[in-house]
């Protein structure tokens, strides 16, 4: 006698329903997967072999054929192994028949028949509740993320036996309740804007690319404080909403990092790959493609140190993201999408020795060095950067200053958490969070100037030979630069103070 049983993969972020089909014939005994299954999956035969055997089943002494449906959908994971599990002992009349039409079956086995957790949990919970499956059968340790959906039954068990107690009534566990911790974001206490010796212009710059969500280009000699301000710019972001905390707990779900204990995500990621990274793991990709780091830093900040020394290949990767906000990850088996919604703060010497822009130390470049060195950055990439950075030295008397900075972390934080309440309640219609991420067409429509403004960012385009891109780019950053201000209308000084921080050179 056949049977099924439900369960789910995980494809991208999304999810597809999976039905685990077991059925005997008389023939040599063992157990054959077929559906399309990975070797991890494959190899789950002798897990729950040993699980049943270890939870006092009976295996059968039968041949039991495991059937994957859909067969031409690629099984990936441990996750099967529970539902499989399930399928066996129900056509081995090892438990009696139970309606599993609503139920939905995750979870690795060991091989005393506990149960370990798996990824891509809180994806397969919002699958179920779309589709009107209320009942999730997991491991005790997923039980939190699972929970951050509303409106399931999330039964949370240790091991096999258990759960099959559960299901013959003998031993009812009743559902995993939500939560009731307080999650809060935390810092590292070293970081704070206060504790950054002078470089107030550029403290500056990092809070309009907090409040609005812009892209930064530092620039200066080695040890001028790029390194130290991209990671104290992390202590400025406003704080998660509970939309941006579960897109990104998601993507850490899948891609199998969520913390330990931390069923939610509340702070913003940072994310700092070093520059030998390869352009698959920082777009994504794989054989069954898995998010990269820009997916990883979704909502946060993607931190990349020494930018001109990325191969060029791996930093033409970004364009996309940069312009649209998600990443599409094409293989043969079809194209995936992960969001990338990140600031990307990038921090780079002005030259190859450093010291171009040092006034105390002699450049040793050749000039077609500098070149050379600068070109490594290709124009299109700079286009879509907003604010370009000059980081100078920090002179002796500053440094040796006991005096803490005129403001801390706290009070930035504080204006930036008020220019995107604006910016929420602006888009709150449209979908969105920021003012990066307006269309060219809703930019003319929020970011109106008058005649003076006008002729400025005529005389503006012209001088530096701006492009369209560019050019509603500025008007984003006079944007959020005026809702720093508090200011519904774009002034004249908040569209020159966004051209300053164009490169000097176009």
């Amino acid at each position: 006698m056949s049977s099924k049983v439900f369960s789910a993969a995980t494809i991208g972020l999304d999810c597809q329903l999976v039905e685990v089909e077991a059925d005997t014939t008389a023939a040599l005994p063992g157990i054959f997967i077929v559906g399309l299954p990975d070797k991890a999956v494959d190899e789950s035969r002798e897990r729950v072999r040993s699980a049943l055997k270890n939870s006092e089943f009976e295996i059968p002494r039968r041949k039991v054929t495991i059937n994957l449906a859909p067969a031409d959908l690629k099984k990936v994971g441990p996750a099967y192994d529970l539902p499989i599990a399930i399928s066996i002992l129900l056509t081995s009349n090892q438990i009696i028949q139970i309606n599993c039409r609503d139920k939905i079956f995750i979870g690795e086995l060991a091989l005393n028949g506990d149960l370990r957790p798996v990824s891509g949990v809180l994806s397969i919970c919002l699958f179920a509740k779309a589709k009107g499956i209320k009942n999730i059968f997991l491991p005790a340790e997923n039980a939190d993320e699972a929970s951050l959906v509303d409106g399931l039954n999330v039964f949370a068990f240790k091991n096999l036996k258990n759960l099959i107690d559960h299901l013959l009534g003998s031993q009812i566990i009743s559902p995993h309740h939500k939560s009731n911790k307080v999650l809060v974001d935390g810092f590292d206490a070293g970081l704070d804007m206060a504790f950054i010796k002078g470089q107030e212009h550029v403290k500056r710059a990092l809070e309009i690319a907090a409040a609005g969500a812009h892209n930064v280009l530092l620039s200066g000699p080695p040890g001028a404080g790029k390194t130290l301000l991209a990671k104290t710019m992390i202590t400025i972001l406003p704080k998660m909403t509970q939309a941006e905390s579960l897109e990104v707990t998601r993507i850490y779900s899948v891609a199998g990092l969520l913390p330990n204990k931390k069923p939610l995500i509340a702070q913003r990621p940072f994310r700092a790959p070093h520059h030998t990274a390869s352009g698959v793991s920082l777009v994504g990709g794989g054989s069954w493609p898995k998010p990269g780091e820009i997916s990883l830093a979704h909502r946060g900040v993607l931190f990349l140190d020494e930018f001109p020394e990325f191969p060029r290949a791996v930093l033409e990767n970004l364009r996309q993201p940069l312009e649209d906000g998600i990443i599409s990850v094409s293989r043969a088996s079809g194209t995936m999408v992960f969001p990338a919604k990140f600031i990307l703060v990038a921090a780079m010497n002005p030259c190859l020795c450093g010291y171009l822009t040092d006034p105390d130390r002699r450049c040793t470049c050749l000039p077609g060095q500098i070149i050379k060195y600068q070109k490594k950055i290709s124009g299109p990439l700079i286009d879509r950067i907003d604010l370009h950075i000059e980081v100078p030295k920090i002179k002796f008397d500053k440094l040796i200053d006991q005096q803490i900075g005129v403001e801390n972390s706290d009070q930035i934080r504080s204006r930036v958490q008020k220019a995107r309440d604006i910016q929420q309640n602006r888009f709150s219609h449209l979908g969105f969070f920021t003012n990066t991420e307006m269309s060219s067409r809703l930019t003319k429509e929020f970011c109106e100037v008058d005649q003076k403004t006008t002729e400025l960012l005529r005389q503006a385009v012209s001088q530096f030979n701006i492009s369209a891109r560019s050019y509603f780019r500025i008007l984003k950053i006079a944007r959020t630069i005026a809702d720093l201000a508090g200011r519904k209308e774009i002034s004249f000084e908040h569209v020159a103070e966004a051209l300053q921080y164009r490169p000097k050179v176009e």
